[in-house]
């Protein structure tokens, strides 16, 4: 196992959507091991390291919101940008009037989570990459505030704030519920195996989930 990292991520809104709700976005009860990750890959990431999510320990209550809002209909399809690359005259534009759809969120509001991860070492690693580089590099660098590319829970308009937790993990809001079952959530996408998704029984005991495994309790 690598270095250890604890980060604190909070925000005003949250949206994780569930794959089963493709009209009407509905979010999961908390962030997914999935979402998580891709928060620290935005602080510090390299073909060198893989970050692995332990455990979420969630500090807010969970409360939901719901909204409508304008939105297209679709997108410009592939196959239309393939042929307007290939010289052939069609219509590249999108006009909100003409593929106007209102749908509905159901959201979280006032998320606040302390991600504890670690990272590995990949095969693409080089000579010069060692766990206590990218270790200080990380620290550095969620010090400082600094990311490659602003996070984001679940929609890009939710962004995340975060620091780099030294101290111990505050309680949680839920710290006297002895057990709570959220159902399964993603975990996260088998890259490797076709882009399969990969979803674990999410128990929350005293506001702390333990993220299993990537391969060993899941379910496509």
């Amino acid at each position: 196992m690598g270095y250890g990292v604890k980060l604190k991520v909070w925000g005003d809104f949250a949206c994780f959507t569930r794959p089963e709700m493709k009209v009407e976005r509905v979010s999961y009860d908390v962030i997914t091991p999935s979402a998580a990750r891709g928060i620290l890959e935005a602080i510090h990431w390299k073909p060198a390291i893989r970050w692995v999510i332990e455990r979420i320990t969630i500090l807010n209550e969970i409360k939901f919101d719901s909204f409508r809002r304008n939105e297209l209909s679709g997108r410009i399809s592939a196959v239309t940008m393939k042929s307007a690359m290939n010289g052939r005259e069609v219509l590249l534009r999108q006009t909100i009037e003409d593929n106007r759809q209102q749908r509905a969120t159901l959201l979280l509001r006032n998320v606040a989570y302390i991600i504890e991860a670690h990272f590995e070492m990949t095969e693409k690693a080089e000579a010069d990459d060692s766990e206590e580089k990218h270790y200080n590099m990380f620290l550095r660098r969620a010090r400082q505030g600094q990311c490659f590319h602003r996070p984001y829970f679940g929609c890009r308009e939710f962004p995340v704030e975060f620091a780099l937790l030294e101290e111990e993990v505050p309680p949680s809001h839920y710290r006297d519920l002895e057990e709570k079952d959220l159902g399964w959530i993603l975990l996260d996408i088998d890259f490797k195996n076709d882009m399969t998704p990969l979803f674990f029984r999410a128990i929350m005991r005293h506001g702390v989930i333990e993220v299993p495994p990537l391969y060993e309790e899941v379910n496509a």
